[in-house]
């Protein structure tokens, strides 16, 4: 392949936050909201911005690590740097992908649900998740064509999605008088518990994970050891801003118990006081296309740190007969699995179980690179790890106390998977190592 070549089919700068932001608003905004609400009541605005401002604190690692080791993979790259190719480096990564694989399935469920809400296409409710697993069997085809095809699909993706999420601001904002006390919804007082605000700050947290897509993609985008950190810092910014409008202009347009009833469609509901039925239709579709270029990202993100973990023999892998490379036969399993998880669990379990499996791999990035990090080849001030480490302990034991008084059975599904994928990782690497 020519240089000229490789060159065009590099991620430019604005594709990676462009990609960022497609994961990130997806999921975060279109689902989020009303789960958040369930967990937060009137203070759901106050836990979104938490969230980021917890988001902003611990993506400091990742840009330190990214701009000092660009690759396509970063977070597998970062564990076996810190951790080396030991079984805490590959159970780390394999987490990772998990919840990413997770947020997948979250999104495609999201677009089911607001899919489901349209005038123009009826859908049962039964159906959701068949329409869920054919959106992920979809995102696959898109990620089979080539890099440049799938930048383009997160630009026309990330212009509309900004189009839409800024009318259905502006108009909550000019319905409601531009009124700033809506940060607190109108109705009914609810009684919220410190453990249940924690709580929905946890799953806030996966409101602004998508910018590990953009380290998982650090060697496909220009000049990395620049552009992986600043795209990471400009996403976050982002969506920070677009979450502080669009969740200030759904506090003006519908009361706590409103969000909360309507949790999987609740900005289609949103949109309804300032713009009618039309405005409802048009929020439908901008959730459509957030969640389908979303989940396009997010597998192009999974892809490429799974092959290149493959590629270090840190996981295995089986051709099963089919034709093209390790790169698309990783694809084929990533649907697999995202498929299966969407079919079986709803927006409320699989956005907990995604929190669960991301929160304990950004521990061990945290503590990896605090203990082991080579600082001569990156700089860092240690107490921004210690406070993400502290951060994340509280949030996490605040949602699994949470899951184990309404959901047990949940959290019995985590941690035993979490130690399956650890005693599988364990036992690949030592047969490894006995055949080298």
């Amino acid at each position: 392949m020519s240089t000229t070549k490789t060159t065009k089919d590099k991620i430019t700068l604005f594709g990676a936050i462009a990609m960022g932001t497609g994961v990130m608003i997806g999921a975060g905004i279109f689902t989020l909201t009303g789960e958040i609400s369930s967990y937060a009541g009137p203070y759901f605005i106050l836990s979104f911005v938490l969230a980021g401002c917890i988001s902003g604190l611990t993506s400091y690692t990742y840009v330190k690590m990214s701009n000092a080791y660009p690759s396509s993979g970063g977070i597998g790259m970062i564990l076996t740097k810190v951790y080396g190719k030991t079984p805490v480096a590959a159970w780390g990564a394999i987490l990772m992908l998990f919840s990413m694989i997770i947020n997948q399935s979250l999104v495609a469920r999201t677009f089911a649900n607001y899919l489901s809400r349209s005038s123009f296409l009826t859908i049962p409710d039964s159906s959701i998740p068949f329409v869920a697993t054919s959106l992920v069997v979809l995102s696959f085809f898109i990620n089979i064509l080539n890099n440049d095809s799938i930048q383009k699909i997160q630009f026309i993706g990330a212009f509309f999605k900004a189009i839409g999420l800024l009318l259905l601001a502006f108009g909550g904002l000019v319905a409601s008088g531009i009124d700033l006390s809506a940060i607190v919804p109108r109705g009914e007082a609810t009684d919220v518990s410190l453990l249940n605000f924690i709580g929905s700050v946890a799953v806030g947290v996966l409101a602004f994970k998508g910018f590990t897509t953009i380290t998982n993609s650090g060697g496909e985008i220009t000049e990395p050891n620049k552009n992986v950190g600043r795209a990471i810092k400009y996403t976050l910014a982002i969506c920070m801003l677009v979450y502080l409008l669009v969740t200030i202009a759904v506090a003006s347009s519908l009361s706590i118990s409103e969000i909360i009833n309507a949790k999987n469609y609740t900005l289609a509901n949103a949109a309804r006081p300032a713009y009618g039925d039309y405005g409802v239709n048009i929020t439908i579709v901008v959730a459509l296309i957030a969640t389908f270029t979303g989940i396009v990202a997010s597998m192009f993100a999974v892809s490429r740190m799974l092959t290149m973990l493959t590629k270090m023999k840190l996981v295995p892998h089986k051709h099963f007969g089919m034709p093209g490379d390790i790169q698309k036969h990783i694809l084929v399993y990533i649907s697999l699995i995202a498929g299966f998880i969407t079919l079986i669990f709803d927006v409320s379990r699989i956005a907990a179980m995604g929190a669960f499996f991301y929160l304990i791999m950004d521990m061990l990035i945290h503590f990896g690179v605090l203990r082991n990090a080579n600082r001569q080849e990156v700089e860092f001030k240690k107490v921004f790890l210690i406070l993400s480490i502290a951060i994340d302990l509280i949030i996490f034991l605040g949602l699994l106390w949470i899951k184990v008084q309404k959901d047990l059975w949940l959290v019995i599904y985590t941690i035993v998977s979490m130690v399956l994928i650890y005693i599988f990782e364990r036992s690949f690497l030592k047969d490894n190592r006995q055949s080298s």
